[in-house]
């Protein structure tokens, strides 16, 4: 009953706050010059491509150190029935959903990477980043499951049982992400 509980708390929790994944800002609109007619522009986008590479990396990386940190105290296991474990899988599944489209963009993969770097605290390095980014790649560009996992879904119990079985579901591929780290850390 315990754990029932907790999967339901946890699961209302990650319904009602969504998972963050890239901020946006705006840009303030243009003010015509004086004593001209008023300019007419179009809304500037929010989020550069760069941004929201940069931000999903380091979602992504984030996610990838709490993963890892988790499986060196685990005795270099994956526990996908952990719940932190599968908050985790779904949050670096989350930020890895952009990689599924931009595969084959070099600019958005590098942006990717200086986030994953920068977020991992020294798991991901320049030496692995290639290594580790063709890994995540490899694990979503041909899956729906990515998707599903960042669709809101309508009942909570539905998006616990979801998340679990999506950390189920990546077991292995996390377990090998995790295993290319070794002795890090």
């Amino acid at each position: 009953m315990k754990k029932n509980f907790i999967l339901f708390a946890t699961a209302m929790m990650v319904a009602g706050c969504g998972f963050t994944r890239n901020a946006t800002t705006s840009t303030p609109a243009e003010q015509p010059a004086r004593g001209d007619q008023p300019v007419t522009t179009t809304a500037a986008p929010t989020v550069t491509s760069a941004n929201a590479a940069s931000s999903a990396g380091q979602g992504a990386g984030n996610a990838m150190l709490a993963l890892y940190n988790q499986y060196k105290a685990d005795g270099n296991k994956y526990d996908y029935k952990n719940m932190q474990n599968i908050l985790n899988t779904v949050t670096l599944l989350a930020n890895c959903e952009g990689l599924k489209e931009n595969y084959q963009d070099k600019t958005y993969l590098g942006e990717f990477s200086k986030g994953l770097i920068a977020s991992s605290l020294g798991l991901v390095t320049k030496d692995n980043v290639e290594t580790v980014t063709n890994s995540l790649v490899d694990m979503v560009k041909n899956s729906d499951t990515v998707k599903n996992t960042t669709t809101q879904v309508q009942s909570t119990a539905n998006t616990a049982a979801q998340y679990a079985n999506t950390a189920a579901q990546y077991a292995t591929s996390i377990g090998t992400l995790l295993s290319l780290f070794g002795g890090n850390k």
